[in-house]
Formats: structure tokens, sequence, C-alpha cells
């Protein structure tokens, strides 16, 4: 069936996060090839609307290509039924702790099911139902949006953010919405959760005005060979090649070789003894000069 985006209902577009880059390669699909796949909805009990449980990439495709209708599977089912079934139907390989969290929070709240059945229908335990849902209660809801749109990375909020909310719920907040321009990776909000935790009030308030400068100061410098060591490796190996070349005579490659292999064999022979020679005289000369 064919329905007007506007016919949408994107109610649970919230239990997921955003993902610039996946955002942008099923934009550029759509561009190319146009919509390969229906989006899934249900009935709602508007008249003329639809309740979009899966397919929210491709609703933002089409939407910010100027497109007005979206192909769409009508599930017969209950709402609660067809978001787990959408759950199931999906890869759930990048499925984040977070969206775990938001999917049962709705489940549990909206549906009313207990930690028994959804404990049941995730293969899971109740206590790890449990574990879920206390941690997405935890994080405060301005961190958890800034993962919804795709500023923070979940992982990098529930393990670094989240135990500096529990000391410090407003400074976490402060200092998520300072980072999150810089979309940071999760390295990078440990560094900066880190520096937050251990500075003063005056430090604190220099890393929320300009979170940029502290990763500037802590990017590491490509470490730079040091030349006499350099050598000895380029030497080393050099006599490592050569043995194992030798090997190779000695196992009577050259034997084997035609005419014309044999030709090239003597030239490339003759450049390389010229190039060791070069290298051996060169070396002992600075060895003999440099007392």
């Amino acid at each position: 069936m064919e329905l007007e985006l506007h016919q949408l209902d994107r109610r649970y577009e919230s239990l997921r996060s955003a993902c610039r880059e996946r955002d942008s390669r099923v934009l550029a699909s759509l561009s190319r090839d146009g919509q390969q796949l229906p989006v899934v909805v249900v009935a709602s009990e508007d008249v003329g609307r639809f309740i979009l449980v899966d397919g929210f990439k491709r609703v933002r495709g089409l939407h910010k290509l100027g497109q007005d209708l979206v192909r769409a599977t009508c599930w017969d089912l209950p709402e609660q039924e067809a978001l787990l079934l959408a759950r199931l139907t999906r890869s759930t390989d990048g499925e984040s702790a977070l969206e775990q969290a938001w999917l049962l929070r709705e489940l549990r709240e909206r549906f009313q099911l207990s930690l028994d059945e959804l404990a049941r229908r995730f293969g899971r335990s109740s206590s790890w139902v449990s574990r879920r849902l206390g941690l997405v209660k935890e994080l405060p809801e301005a961190i958890q949006e800034l993962v919804r749109r795709g500023l923070l990375a979940p992982h990098a909020a529930m393990k670094h953010l989240l135990p500096l909310a529990r000391a410090n719920q407003a400074g976490a907040v402060a200092l998520a919405e300072a980072i999150a321009p810089l979309r940071p990776t999760t390295r990078q909000t440990y560094t900066l959760c880190c520096a937050f935790a251990r500075g003063n009030k005056d430090a604190r308030q220099q890393l929320l005005s300009h979170p940029e400068l502290l990763l500037r100061a802590t990017q590491v410098a490509p470490k730079q060979a040091d030349p006499a060591q350099q050598l000895n490796q380029d030497l080393g190996a050099l006599g490592g090649i050569a043995r194992r070349a030798l090997t190779h005579v000695r196992q009577g490659v050259v034997d084997g070789l035609l005419p014309p292999e044999r030709t090239r064999l003597r030239g490339v022979t003759a450049g390389l003894r010229g190039d060791i020679d070069h290298l051996l005289n060169a070396i002992e000369k600075e060895v003999q000069d440099a007392g």
C-alpha cells in the first residue's frame, strides 16, 4: 500500500537513536534507487492514520528528498505485538542498551507488560530487564535526547556520562550539552568526563565553555621514529631478506630458471651488489670518522 507521509504517526521514533552515517547511507540509496523495502505500520484508532513501527530512517530520507508517498506494509497486530515483532525481524547486533531500555520502558508504561512478560519476550532474565529500566531511569532525559538526535554515542552516554550523573546530575547534563556539538567519540567522552570530575570550579567552567581546547591538548602527537633505531631495523630487515633469498637458492630455485629468467637474475644481482657495496662503504666510512 502507498501512504502519504502526513498519515504516519511517528510516536515510536524516539525509541531509536539517530546516526548521521546510517541516515546518510539510506538517503543516498533512496536518491539513487528509490524505496526498495516498505516500511511497517499498524492501523491507528484515528481514521486515515497509521502508526509507524519500523522504517524510521527511510521515512526521514523520503522527507528530506521532498517525497510525499511511502510504500508500506500494514500488520494486522496490536501495537505492542508489532513493536516486538519489528525488533525480532531487524538485526539487533547494533542495538544499544539505551534503545533496549527505551523499548522496555514503552512496553512497561504504555501497555502495562510485567517484568516477567518482558523478560520472556526479550529472551532475558527479569533482573536484566530491571537493570535496563534502572539505567534509563537514572540517565537524565536531557542526555537521552542528545543520544536520540545522534549527537552523543549511546555507549559513551551509558558508560561515562551515567556514572557522572549519579554523582552530579546537573554537571553531567551541562557537560553533555557542551560537548554534544563536537560529536565526541566514546574515548573523547571519557577524557572529558574525567577532566570534569577531577577539576575545580574554575576548571569545570573553562571546560564547559571550551571543551574542544581540552581535546586538542590531549591529542597524542605521532611518535617520531628514532633515526638510529630505524637504521638498525632497516639493516636487520635487509639481513633477514638476504637469508630468506639464500634459502631459496640452496633449494634449487635458480636451477629451474629459463635462460631469459637467468639473464634478468644476473642484472638484478649486479644492481643489488652495487647497492650493498655503497651502503657498506658508507657505513664503514661514517663509523671510522665518528671519532
